[in-house]
């Protein structure tokens, strides 16, 4: 088989040491004649996993003990519900801050149960950049402040911790959790779609802090309420047992790795290689704020949109995959997130040399 990279935005690439491993474990876990897909939620063996996983988690984001793990399902659109559901605790309005379309999302959705203050957005430069906190306009009543830390579509990623009082911070994370610590003590709730940086998709998680919970909002569905799954230790319904799973491996493989802070080193070595060389070049173009450049999902066009669809067939043949823009922005994207391998990066680079000297 040809050798590929995959820049899918998600699901995306995982680990192969994590593939290979779910390989030789597919049919037989740990001796227990059972593939873990055909486990019950209940049993002795998935709750091992389960417990695994959420222990590792913890210590690769140091998380607080008055802090609950939840993982869920519904991605993070269902957060986008379940927040104001969970956070408003008899408030009416809450903060966001609009950093592009998953912000524009979670707006959207939070608009049907509350007064939504938009306190700061970057819909004035098409969201190439996000605002300094000094440009925003907080409300010290409100319920809580949400922000998207990473916008996966526009690559626009938030370095910083916003600073809020005592108003509880919610931070969508989901396309750049565990590839740098974070503070998790700073936050009231932070949550995550596996499907970019930790697993299949399918799991969602919820790391959300214990006083903020058991005081959702009246008629609030059973299962939308945090106190069902956190007094349930996510086991109320059956849960996506494989999605955890395989997330507990790349738990374990990012502990192998060294943890976050040496996948942050990574990291930043990978976008560099992949930024520098835009940065270098008059035939490609990153639009971005160089500031909120993220590490993760890297938006780039060519000087001529006319050679996009030859660029990406013949990024395809060389087993660069996935490399399209998303439908709403256009041009490319390389989304480089923990299971990219510096090749990966280097390769693409490579191509794109030889694409601009072809084409310039």
């Amino acid at each position: 088989m040809t050798h590929i990279y995959n820049f899918s935005a998600g699901p995306a690439v995982l680990p192969k040491e994590v593939l290979l491993q779910a390989q030789d474990e597919m049919l037989d876990w740990h001796g227990s004649g059972m593939s873990v897909m055909e486990m019950s939620h209940r049993g002795k063996e998935f709750l091992q996993i389960a417990h695994e996983a959420e222990a590792d988690l913890r210590e690769l984001l140091v998380i607080p003990s008055n802090y609950k793990v939840l993982f869920l399902q519904g991605g993070a659109h269902s957060q986008f519900a379940m927040i104001p559901l969970n956070l408003l605790h008899g408030k009416t309005s809450a903060d966001y801050i609009n950093t592009g379309i998953w912000s524009e999302k979670a707006i959207t959705e939070a608009a049907r149960f509350c007064d939504v203050n938009v306190s700061a957005s970057s819909a004035d430069r098409n969201f190439t950049y996000a605002p300094a906190q000094s440009e925003w306009h907080l409300n010290p009543d409100a319920a809580y402040v949400h922000y998207t830390s990473n916008e996966t579509i526009g690559g626009v990623e938030m370095f910083w911790t916003p600073e809020t009082g005592d108003v509880p911070l919610v931070a969508d994370m989901s396309s750049h959790i565990l590839s740098r610590p974070v503070d998790v003590s700073r936050y009231g709730l932070i949550y995550a779609g596996a499907q970019k940086n930790i697993g299949p998709a399918g799991l969602t998680i919820v790391i959300v802090r214990e006083d903020l919970i058991g005081k959702a909002r009246a008629g609030t569905p059973t299962m939308l309420d945090y106190k069902t799954h956190a007094d349930n230790d996510s086991m109320y319904n059956t849960p996506p047992t494989y999605g955890i799973y395989i997330a507990g491996l790349v738990f374990k493989w990012l502990k192998a790795k060294g943890g976050l802070a040496e996948m942050e080193k990574t990291n930043i070595l990978k976008a560099a290689v992949l930024y520098d060389y835009l940065d270098a070049s008059d035939f490609y173009h990153s639009p971005i704020a160089v500031e909120n450049r993220s590490r993760m999902n890297v938006p780039f066009t060519l000087k001529n949109a006319a050679l996009d669809a030859a660029f990406l067939q013949q990024a395809g043949e060389r087993g660069l995959l996935q490399l399209k823009g998303h439908k709403l922005v256009g041009g490319m994207r390389a989304s480089i997130y923990n299971a990219m391998p510096v090749e990966g990066v280097q390769a693409l680079v490579a191509f794109m040399r030889e694409f601009e000297r072809a084409n310039a």
